[in-house]
Parts: C-alpha cells; structure tokens; sequence
C-alpha cells in the first residue's frame, strides 16, 4: 500500500500543521503495525511514531513510513516535534478521541499550538480508509476465503441436538484453525424461534430441533481486516413459510447487488431490498438497515440505511444484509459483502446462497 499518511496530509486543509493520532485501528491503519499504545505525530514532510519499550523493537523492524521514537515522557517529545517543525495548529481525532485524552493534550499543548478540535482529521482519515487499495481488498478477500472454508465445515457439524453455542465454537475454532486472527466480531449463531433476534446471543440452552433454521453471522481477519457474511441453513425440511421467506430475502438481496456501483446512495441500495421485502408483506419485519462498509473495523462508512447520504464509491466495501425475522417463529438474514466499482459491484462472497437443507 502506498504511504497513507502522505494521502492523509494531503487531504488536510493548509492550516493544519500537524495532525495527532492515538487510536488504536487508525495508528495499525497508518503505520502498519498493532499495538495498544503509541502515538503518531504527522507532519507534511516526515511522521514519527513515539511507542513504549513493549512496543519499540518491532516498530524499528516493521514501520517504514514513520522514524520510530521510544517513549519516555510522551507530551515533552510532542512538544519537542512541534517546536522542531515550527507547528502552530495540530489537529486531533475528534471522533474517537476521550474528553480526557483531550485535556490531557491540551494542558499540554495549548500554550505552543492551536488544537482543532473539529472533525477535519477524523473525516479525512475517513476518506483514506473507506476507499480500498487492492492490497487492502487481498486481505479482505483473504479473510472472507477462511470464513467460508470455516463454515463449509461447520455445515458437516450442524446436526439436531446441538446447541447454539457448539456451533459458534466451532466456527470459531475453524477460522482460528485456517489462519485466522480471531473473529471480526462476536459470531452469532442462533436456532428456531430464536433466528428472529437479528443480533442474539448463542446460549448452551438452545439446540438445534428437526425443521429449524439456523442463523450464522460471523467473519474473520487478517492482518486487521475484516470479512463479514451471514447464512440462514434448515436442519430437515423447511415449511412453506419459511421457504417463502427465504425467498423474499434472496430475491432483494440479488436484486441490490445488481443495482449496486459507483454513484448510487446507501439510501437506493436500502430502498431497493426494502421495497421488495415490503411488497411481499414483510416491510414491518426488516427493521435494521441494509449495510455498512467493511475494512479494519467491522462497521465503518459507507453505510447502506434509509437516511444514508453516502454515495458509494470506486473502492469502497460494503455489506448487503437484508433480513426479515418474525417473532417467535423465525428470522431469515443472508449477507455477502461488495467492492464498489463504475458500473458494479465484485461480490467477494462466494458461499452459496439457496436454501441449504442439512
């Protein structure tokens, strides 16, 4: 990938001198490399990254685009770097920094520099992230490739009498198991009446019975980066209902997908699958929105919603999810997720979606 701290100074209004970073996601986003600490001091002509000793020996070996600095008194070597560059405005994550680390820098720094606390550094930091580089989408791809390897065999596993939390560990252990860093998220699986919670959490109570759908809505990572897909299988034989159901579900996801690319609103995308899950009767029973974008976070921008502005973009990731779940009877979620192009969309899932019946 090429520099993104050169983009992100360039994206940033001539004012800002300097811009501060300490969250965890976007300091791995910029540098490369993960760590619970350390801050990245950004300047238009060269960045530091100042870490603690737990950090120090594999930031020297790993971070390139960034003069590593050890940490002893991290606000004095702020100061220093500021003084050093002549920086009369430093700009701050807004929307993830804590009050308290904001007051902890601006006791600090208030007397040397101006400290904008806007949302100019979070927004540009925004645009960097929410347009994928192709190294950026190999790992995504890389991470989706594990998570459907994993769920082909816990397919082999899912049997009547298992419970709920069995197969989250199992789909878990299968992804760890295939390479892995963990789960993208708490991975949802849920059976029966239980699939209309869209977000429900597995319980060691709830089994598999004979005719239930089982909801799984899981992903994996490498090197930071996310994948995210849901799948809805019936151990025995479906009713009519809920193949219906199924159906309904299939027919506004595919229909999104094709209506997907560069250009159109997160709010055309929720309105496509909406409209066809509410002309079959089902409008009051998808009550979550269509989809968000994906990278080194689970849920980042854009996101596909009835009130979305977004306008998707070439190289954005983003999930089309549409669900419909009636209480205490059943849910039916199904999710690939999308790189945006001019003209369409690459679905880089590609895990079967008709109906499995196990």
């Amino acid at each position: 990938m090429s520099n993104p701290i050169q983009k992100l100074m360039g994206l940033l209004p001539a004012r800002i001198d300097c811009a501060i970073i300490q969250s965890d996601v976007n300091r791995r986003y910029f540098t490369g490399m993960l760590s619970s600490a350390g801050t990245v001091v950004c300047f238009r002509e060269v960045s530091y990254l100042i870490i603690d000793f737990r950090y120090i020996e594999k930031a020297r070996q790993c971070v390139t685009n960034c003069r590593v600095i050890e940490q002893h008194d991290l606000m004095f070597q702020i100061q220093e770097l500021l003084r050093k560059h002549g920086a009369k405005t430093a700009a701050v994550e807004s929307m993830t920094m804590t009050l308290h680390d904001f007051a902890v820098l601006q006791r600090a720094l208030e007397k040397q520099v101006q400290l904008d606390r806007s949302d100019v550094l979070s927004r540009a930091i925004y645009d960097c992230r929410t347009v994928k580089t192709p190294e950026e989408i190999e790992k995504i791809r890389k991470a989706q490739r594990i998570a459907e390897a994993a769920l082909a065999e816990t397919l082999n596993y899912i049997r009547v009498g298992v419970s709920e939390r069995d197969i989250m560990l199992y789909l878990n252990h299968a992804m760890l198991q295939r390479g892995s860093e963990g789960e993208s998220f708490p991975t949802i699986a849920l059976t029966g009446a239980r699939t209309s919670m869209p977000h429900g959490v597995p319980t060691a109570e709830a089994k598999v019975q004979s005719g239930d759908f089982v909801l799984m809505d899981f992903g994996a990572m490498v090197d930071g980066y996310h994948s995210d897909m849901t799948r809805t299988v019936c151990v025995g034989q479906p009713t009519e209902r809920m193949r219906e159901v199924y159906g309904v579900v299939l027919r506004a996801q595919e229909e999104t997908l094709r209506l997907a690319k560069a250009g159109v609103t997160g709010r055309d995308m929720d309105a496509c699958a909406r409209k066809i899950i509410t002309d079959a009767g089902y409008g009051d029973n998808f009550g979550h929105s269509l989809g968000h974008g994906v990278g080194m976070e689970i849920h980042e921008y854009p996101n596909a919603s009835p009130a979305s502005q977004a306008v998707m973009a070439e190289g954005n990731v983003v999930t089309v999810e549409p669900g419909i779940y009636l209480l205490g009877e059943f849910g039916v979620r199904i999710e690939d997720f999308v790189v945006i192009h001019e003209g369409g969309c690459d679905n880089l899932t590609e895990a079967p979606k008709q109906l499995i019946t196990l």
